[in-house]
């Protein structure tokens, strides 16, 4: 009796739209969205079975992968998996199901292969811009120009809508630089890839249906005069270059 009565006082303290906080990336929805399965630990932790814990803000926390929780979330909401085109942590998004107890959606990442990534309704891929750009430089050996020895880039960006980015590029892709991680349906210009290959880029684009629309470039002339910060090689920042491409899905 007095556990029903426990269970009963967290369930009312929880309002009817939660605010979460995922391992770092913060959601919200409602509470009958997360209570949905009510044999799954996720609704077991939300009607009081399992302790819940709150962080500085208020919110509710798992110490879970945030990222992934989305497709948990979406899952919940419409009974429906839909993972972006190239998706590579299908293993992981196991995991997280398997956590959060929720079988139906591990059955759904496993027949996943059958389908066709992430679409429109009408069957198509999802249209739209990706701006990839890149800063670099080339590294010189004793004979100057005349001894080239490879292409330095210090970072490759990306622009974009959030989701297609991520549909593109998948696990290759850094947010770290994002404040609003969690927020996918916007466009972001604080993306870079882990790898510094403007190639593989290129092909991941191109493997998901983008083309190239435009590039532009510029360079700079640097003189051998100009201060340098210790260890900058003075021929290579006279060919410091920044290159940007534009791609298209229609």
């Amino acid at each position: 009796m007095v556990d029903q009565q426990q269970t009963e006082q967290q369930q009312e303290a929880i309002p009817d739209v939660v605010e979460l906080n995922v391992g770092g990336v913060f959601y919200t929805t409602a509470f009958t969205t997360l209570i949905r399965d009510n044999e799954s630990r996720l609704a077991d932790l939300f009607m009081g079975k399992i302790p819940l814990e709150k962080d500085a803000k208020g919110r509710y926390f798992l110490d879970r992968d945030g990222v992934l929780f989305r497709y948990v979330l979406d899952f919940l909401r419409n009974r429906d998996l839909v993972l972006p085109e190239g998706f590579r942590e299908k293993e992981r998004l196991r995991q997280e199901a398997n956590f959060y107890g929720l079988p139906e959606l591990e059955r759904a990442i496993e027949e996943s292969g059958k389908s066709s990534g992430s679409l429109t309704s009408s069957g198509k891929r999802a249209p739209g811009y990706i701006t990839v750009g890149y800063r670099g430089s080339f590294a010189f050996g004793r004979e100057g120009l005349a001894d080239v020895k490879f292409r330095k880039l210090s970072r490759i960006l990306v622009c974009g809508r959030v989701t297609l980015c991520r549909d593109v590029f998948g696990e290759t892709l850094n947010e770290s630089r994002d404040p609003d991680h969690g927020t996918t349906d916007r466009y972001t210009s604080r993306f870079f890839l882990k790898h510094s290959s403007i190639e593989q880029a290129f092909d991941m684009l191109q493997e998901q249906g983008f083309r190239l629309a435009g590039s532009c470039g510029s360079g700079t002339a640097g003189s051998n005069s100009e201060q340098l910060k210790p260890g900058v090689d003075s021929e290579e920042n006279r060919w410091n270059h920044y290159n940007e491409f534009v791609f298209v899905r229609e």
